[in-house]
């Protein structure tokens, strides 16, 4: 599968990345009410182009660049550059059906913009779990990550992911409807064993406890311990 991705105005999106959901995997992705991290990942060369193989199936298909110039599968931040299913005109873009055994030429995607976090919402009709991330000494937990597994071994990819907590530790999990979520929290991106230094974590330590929400409800007061 090849394409490229523009900048509003000119210009190639050169330097960011491609990003593919598979639509049999998870729930379709909506940048303003949750982020559900992708499937694939690759990057874009100086045109802003992707050549990429994908198993047979339906994708939703954007991209980003960091103004940070970070490269990470997370929500995007004020000013990132980003091509998402949310239109310019506020309609949701379909999957793309991609058929095995064929290569498939996807064109030009519309302009990246920059991305407002103005646009991200937290309030009524939204799905959450927040709650704060500590040390065992109680202190809070700055630029941590929750990610959400429907698993609860929380091996392989999670579906969803937060923002990085702040100074007082706080997180919002959102995601993309009511049921039963296990939460994992580290300080990177990427799966593997952490690394000495790093920061792990999980909701009811020793034995993994399932955070139950429904849909269109907020769920506080979720404390996860990190080491």
């Amino acid at each position: 599968v090849t394409g490229q991705f523009v900048v509003k105005g000119g210009g190639a999106l050169a330097g960011g990345q491609a990003f593919f959901f598979n639509e049999a995997r998870g729930p379709a992705p909506s940048e303003q009410k949750y982020w559900r991290i992708p499937d694939h990942v690759i990057a874009l060369d100086a045109q802003g182009r992707f050549s990429i193989e994908l198993p047979a199936g339906k994708y939703y298909i954007g991209a980003i660049k960091r103004s940070s110039g970070e490269q990470h599968f997370g929500p995007p931040q004020e000013g990132d550059l980003f091509v998402g299913r949310q239109g310019s005109q506020g309609k949701q873009a379909p999957p793309y059906h991609i058929r095995g055994g064929e290569k498939a030429d996807l064109g030009v995607f519309p302009g990246a913009m920059a991305f407002k976090r103005s646009t991200v919402q937290y309030g009524e009709g939204i799905t959450s779990l927040e709650g704060v991330i500590h040390m065992p000494d109680g202190k809070p937990v700055e630029g941590a990550l929750v990610f959400g597994y429907l698993n609860a071994n929380m091996v392989g990819r999670p579906l969803f992911v937060s923002d990085r907590t702040g100074k007082d530790g706080k997180f919002i999990l959102r995601v993309n409807s009511g049921g039963r979520y296990y939460l994992k929290v580290r300080d990177v991106y990427g799966g593997g064993h952490p690394a000495p230094g790093s920061l792990i974590g999980a909701y009811g330590q020793e034995k993994p406890t399932e955070a139950v929400v429904r849909n269109g409800e907020k769920i506080s007061g979720i404390m996860i311990q990190a080491i």
